[in-house]
């Protein structure tokens, strides 16, 4: 059995996107399935020369013979997830569980005009917040009630264990990252539930005794969109200076930036119980990194930054990212 639990270290944005699509190919998993918050996390896939940004689709779509699955903890706008269908070409493939709560144009208009959350938090404004309050009062839509969606309903806890049971790869996937989370995160300025691994592994339906592997993702650096603290945020120009510019999936918004964050690291090791490390864009740390597949290749700055991390939060780092591209990655798993 191998079912590997992939979710973010720092305030999202650390391309678990790139490492779930990486993955799908490598590991070949029978499902790829998505837990999370809903459409307000973005992740961006390059794959053959194209680049998806998407919000529902799990970022393992590259699998042409993987099912994608998402939980019935994720919230869902149809309107989303009918587009990505199409974008990504896996209607046949795609499964939605009946459980799902339902985004409408209210929650979405709720979000954009509440003060609090589209000035003071920094909400992305794609309702899912107000649908996971309609959900706590119990009055929310769920996927079953949506015709249009019918076509795509399947029990995927029951999916997802039948195959766990069968001895087949399991490849989950979450959203947002450890310090968004509702309940561990920056508060308020976090998202609408729990991100971590435990919470990720509730929203698709497997207990913990069913996991294999947590895969913890940071970047080389720490990115905030939105509002809440940032330890050792640097000015915009050094950001620059840096080539660390970058902008939300989401809602385009600038990122701010901070070097690597040790603490942060370590808890967040400590909240999702990781069993590895993968580490991203070491490119932008030393640009001599870029496109390289084998760790031994490196250059020295970029190998003496990943072995401090190793060296101080005691975990293997087995997966680095080193461009933009699906298969730009060093996986020490089998080197």
């Amino acid at each position: 059995m191998s079912c590997n639990v992939v979710v973010g270290g720092f305030f999202g944005d650390e391309g678990k996107g790139k490492l779930i699509a990486y993955l799908a190919l490598r590991d070949n998993p029978s499902a790829i399935v998505r837990g999370g918050v809903g459409p307000n996390a973005g992740h961006t896939v390059q794959f053959e020369g194209k680049t998806y940004s998407l919000r529902m689709i799990p970022s393992g779509f590259t699998n042409k013979s993987s099912k994608l699955l998402i939980g019935p903890g994720v919230s869902v706008d149809p309107k989303v997830f009918l587009k990505e269908i199409s974008l990504t070409e896996t209607e046949s493939r795609v499964g939605l569980d009946s459980q799902c709560g339902i985004i409408e144009e209210k929650h979405i208009q709720a979000e954009m005009s509440s003060t609090h959350l589209s000035k003071k938090v920094g909400s992305t404004k794609s309702g899912v917040g107000a649908c996971n309050a309609d959900r706590v009062l119990r009055i929310a839509k769920l996927a079953k009630d949506i015709p249009e969606l019918s076509r795509y309903i399947v029990d995927v806890p029951q999916e997802v264990n039948d195959l766990i049971d069968r001895n087949e790869n399991i490849l989950v996937e979450g959203t947002q990252g450890t310090f968004l989370s509702l309940y561990h995160g920056t508060y308020p300025f976090c998202t609408s539930k729990d991100v971590c691994a435990a919470a990720i592994c509730s929203d698709i339906g497997i207990g913990p005794t069913r996991v294999s592997d947590i895969t913890l993702v940071f970047k080389a650096f720490v990115t905030r969109v939105g509002e809440g603290t940032l330890e050792g945020q640097l000015n915009r120009e050094e950001v620059i200076k840096r080539g660390w510019i970058e902008y939300g999936t989401v809602t385009r918004r600038e990122r701010r930036a901070a070097p690597f964050d040790f603490n942060l690291a370590n808890r967040a090791i400590m909240l999702n119980g990781a069993t590895q490390l993968a580490i991203t864009k070491i490119d932008l740390i030393a640009p001599k990194a870029a496109g390289l597949k084998v760790f031994e290749e490196l250059p020295k700055e970029a190998k003496e930054f990943i072995e401090n991390i190793e060296s101080k939060t005691n975990r293997p780092v087995t997966l680095i990212g080193t461009g933009p591209s699906t298969l730009d990655i060093i996986d020490r798993r089998n080197q």
